[in-house]
């Protein structure tokens, strides 16, 4: 599950992908982030986004309507150059500069990403609720072995 936490300074990034209005009530998070990881897949939209910096993947948390427990947005995409030429259908958003709590997580993907959100959302850690983020780079011999990390933008 969670392997080490550390603070950092991140740099604001631009991100275009694909996106889903959820919350995390009765589980809709999971159905919807996995419709957009199935959705992004099976129809190959990396190949779509045009000046992606890199193949690694993120998924941004962002417009709350409260915290944790209201409505929220995510974004599946990968990291891009600058908002210019925004692809058609697709979402773009940009991730401010900030102080994150860095989780570094072992275990099997995508297991390891839900029970850290479960953990993070039972703590009192004092979180911005302006942008989050999960940072996946892919293993090409295993989807399962993904290395994954979570960003939680605090104050």
């Amino acid at each position: 599950m969670i392997a080490k936490t550390e603070k950092s300074s991140e740099n604001k990034f631009y991100l275009m992908g694909i996106s889903a209005r959820t919350t995390n009530k009765d589980g809709q998070s999971g159905k919807d982030i996995g419709g957009l990881w199935t959705r992004f897949i099976t129809e190959n939209l990396i190949d779509q986004i045009a000046d992606r910096i890199s193949d690694d993947m993120y998924c941004v948390y962002t417009d709350y309507e409260t915290d944790y427990t209201g409505p929220y947005t995510a974004i599946l995409g990968c990291k891009v150059s600058s908002l210019n030429g925004i692809t058609s259908g697709f979402t773009c958003v940009t991730v401010p500069t900030g102080e994150y709590l860095v989780y570094y997580l072992e275990g099997q993907f995508p297991v390891n990403i839900g029970a850290a959100w479960q953990k993070i959302w039972a703590s009192d850690i004092d979180r911005k609720y302006a942008a989050d983020y999960d940072f996946y780079k892919a293993n090409p011999k295993s989807f399962e072995e993904t290395e994954a990390r979570i960003y939680l933008g605090v104050r």
